[in-house]
């Protein structure tokens, strides 16, 4: 019987490419987001017996209807891919409570409680992995970042409190940290894109964005069998920006 991964973000970017190559792996996927269009997209590409579930994991009742649809689909979750995120950056004056409480709630409290809401069945899994999406702005400073930043560095607290807590029930729960990688998040925080990818590519050593299946290869191995003696890592998928500035962009 497939293993059974549910992906939140999945119908773009980074959750999109996730699911299609946990699909190619052999696992049958659930995708959630809060946009059915491009959901039913994707699911439709995943063919099999995948499932979109519509969903804005932010939402209180969210992340236990997510997982109920799962079991009911599949009777069976042995994968969580938390992806889910907003990001609006912007000066420390520029954000509002709601902007606030929107980027916890989406960022941290959508991953901690459909990790709650899961733990029955990755109890009951054979094989259970989590993975948290998490960026490199949550190990540097970066001008602007500083609401999203600290949202995915309280996830990487979480992925490491978690992989200690639940290490007795045999569950792994591991991050990846990217760095900045062309997707559509980008589109949400500026009218210059274009600009933006050239002050983003020049900030990464290895000389580009990168690419949504640098980020998907990763959360693949960290949930695939080879790793199964592995958990409470963040891994930085990055370029190397983490390390700092390259020389040539003023280091």
């Amino acid at each position: 019987m497939s293993r059974v991964a549910l992906v939140t973000g999945g119908g773009t970017g980074i959750g999109a490419a996730a699911a299609k190559l946990l699909a190619a792996k052999g696992l049958d996927v659930a995708v959630v987001g809060r946009r059915a269009e491009l959901l039913e997209a994707v699911r439709a590409e995943l063919g099999g017996n995948a499932i979109a579930i519509v969903a804005d994991v932010g939402e209180p009742d969210a992340p236990q209807r997510i997982v109920e649809e799962v079991l009911r689909a599949f009777g069976r979750l042995d994968v969580l891919v938390n992806n889910a995120a907003v990001i609006q950056n912007g000066p420390l004056e520029s954000f509002t409570r709601e902007v606030f409480e929107q980027h916890y709630a989406v960022n941290v409290a959508g991953p901690f409680f459909l990790v709650a809401a899961a733990l029955p069945a990755l109890r009951a899994s054979p094989d259970a992995a989590v993975v948290n999406v998490s960026s490199s702005v949550a190990s540097m400073v970066k001008p602007g970042s500083m609401l999203y930043g600290s949202t995915k560095a309280a996830l990487e607290y979480l992925t490491r409190a978690w992989a200690y807590e639940l290490a007795a029930d045999r569950i792994r729960v591991n991050c990846v940290a990217p760095g900045p990688v062309d997707t559509p998040i980008h589109a949400t925080y500026t009218d210059d894109l274009e600009a933006t990818y050239a002050d983003l590519a020049r900030r990464v050593p290895l000389g580009r964005m990168g690419h949504v299946d640098d980020v998907a290869a990763w959360i693949w191995f960290l949930v695939a069998p080879e790793t199964a003696w592995t958990t409470g890592n963040v891994i930085h998928v990055d370029g190397g920006q983490v390390l700092g500035l390259p020389q040539s962009a003023g280091g």
